[in-house]
């Protein structure tokens, strides 16, 4: 079983360089991309910070990275696993969105950095 579907398994089978139509909101949220090994080399560097309309998803947020990017990024990004605040992703359609109860009630805007980590395919055993 993947971790996650590539997006040559999404539909449409080509990952878009640019993020769905439906991100209209005014609010944003902040990402921090970590890359590792080839994602590292392919983006040049060991992470950076997004910021993205709050309705954004997981897809989004790597349709953002292909584009800032290019092709060497994206190619890795087709094949890689990504975990969202130290959970695996399963689906490219998850809302980038930072759960945390403590943030419950009054203090609900009040959002930590959301991270997501790209792990590209590891060799080895």
């Amino acid at each position: 079983m993947r971790v996650n579907p590539s997006f040559k398994d999404a539909d449409p089978p080509v990952l878009e360089t640019q993020p769905s139509a439906k991100l209209t909101s005014g609010k944003t949220t902040t990402v921090q991309v970590r890359y590792f090994a080839s994602a590292k080399a392919a983006a040049g560097l060991d992470a950076e910070t997004l910021s993205l309309p709050a309705s954004s998803t997981v897809h989004d947020v790597l349709a953002a990275l292909s584009g800032l990017h290019g092709e060497k990024l994206s190619r890795i990004l087709t094949a890689a696993s990504f975990l969202l605040n130290g959970v695996a992703v399963r689906d490219l359609f998850t809302p980038i969105v930072f759960t945390d109860p403590s943030l419950a009630g009054p203090t609900a805007d009040k959002r930590a950095v959301i991270e997501l980590d790209v792990l590209p395919p590891f060799a080895g055993g």
